[in-house]
């Protein structure tokens, strides 16, 4: 599928995470770990799982995990598996959401729906979640299981609540919020967040890290959909542009539905909403409506709360490369090419 919009300039994913040979090495383990979960499968399902698990991607939660877990303590066994596991989660939420937009492609392969069709990928979904949950309750506080399996039923109510929200164009950009807070936000403040606990870190710095994983997936999120809208193909290695056909309106849709003049609003909204409808250029009257303006400068207040609530953590070495990477994306996002 071609760009919908060609001049917005809004490029791939930044390298937010630029891992230090510590960082890298213990990455590394960690998706030898990840991998070697399809062989506790059985056999005749392993070739699926094992597709699944390779897709790779950045890693961006499990390199969370050790970077909250190095500044919570250090590295152990248990902070290696929760990256793990945070993974495991990540990938059948993934599995699942390709099911329900019917997307054929990510990170620049077959999904597992175009490869074998809806009901595997469904039950292949669910046997990566249940693997996931299964495996956190062999860690030794009982706590920690519990938020892993909190933070995979509040990603899978922002999902639902997504889903029943499709073509509703009563949806407003305080709701938008509250879905990607539930669907996104959960693992990432998982990520964050029981590292401390592992450790009996303090309320205070659990709770501070809790929200830093939340406004920073929100942020990730929010990029993310602007991305689906004004990116292509080809630099994202996945199938753009379903968010609109599956009338999933973003921040970007729903800042221009409400600010742009009721006439000009309406002729959007009737677009949006037609039975096989076209939707070539509406990314561009999105764009001029200040949409995507908008958004990015909304994922930027979200990093800045985020770096304040790194400084509840301290100011060391080790908080310092969590920082350093909220700052990264932040600069990244102030330069995004939106006039």
């Amino acid at each position: 599928m071609r760009s919908l919009v060609k001049c917005a300039g809004l490029k791939p994913r930044p390298d937010w995470i630029r891992a230090d040979r510590r960082l890298d090495a213990e990455l590394k383990e960690v998706e030898r770990r990840i991998l070697h979960q399809a062989t506790l499968f059985d056999p005749g399902a392993e070739t699926y799982v094992r597709y699944a698990l390779e897709g790779g991607g950045k890693r961006l939660r499990p390199a969370l995990v050790l970077l909250a877990g190095q500044v919570a303590g250090d590295k152990n066994e248990a902070i290696r598996d929760l990256a793990v596991i945070v993974e495991l989660v990540h990938v059948a939420s993934l599995i699942h959401d390709d099911v329900l937009d019917r997307a054929e492609l990510r990170r620049s392969r077959a999904t597992c729906n175009a490869k074998w069709g809806t009901e595997l990928s469904v039950l292949l979904g669910d046997a990566l979640f249940a693997h996931g949950l299964q495996l956190a309750t062999k860690l030794e506080d009982a706590e920690v299981a519990r938020r892993i399996a909190e933070a995979s039923r509040h990603l899978c109510e922002g999902e639902i609540l997504q889903t029943q929200r499709r073509f509703d164009l009563k949806m407003t950009t305080a709701d938008y919020l509250h879905v990607v807070g539930l669907k996104t936000g959960a693992l990432f403040r998982a990520a964050a967040e029981v590292p401390f606990l592992i450790f009996k870190a303090a309320e205070v710095k659990r709770e501070a890290a809790r929200s830093f994983g939340h406004q920073l997936g929100m942020a990730y999120q929010i990029y993310d959909d602007c991305l689906d809208l004004f990116g292509t193909d080809e630099e994202s290695g996945k199938t753009l542009g379903t968010d609109l056909r599956k009338g999933k309106w973003t921040l970007p849709v729903l800042y221009a539905l409400q600010t742009l003049p009721k006439e000009e609003s309406e002729k959007l909204r009737v677009q949006l909403v037609q039975e096989n409808g076209s939707i070539e250029g509406v990314a561009e009257k999105v764009r001029l409506a200040g949409g995507l303006r908008f958004s990015l400068r909304k994922a930027v207040d979200l990093l800045e709360r985020a770096r304040g609530d790194l400084q509840v953590l301290g100011d060391g070495e080790k908080v310092g490369e969590l920082m350093r990477m909220t700052e990264r994306l932040t600069g990244y996002l102030k330069t995004a090419d939106y006039n």
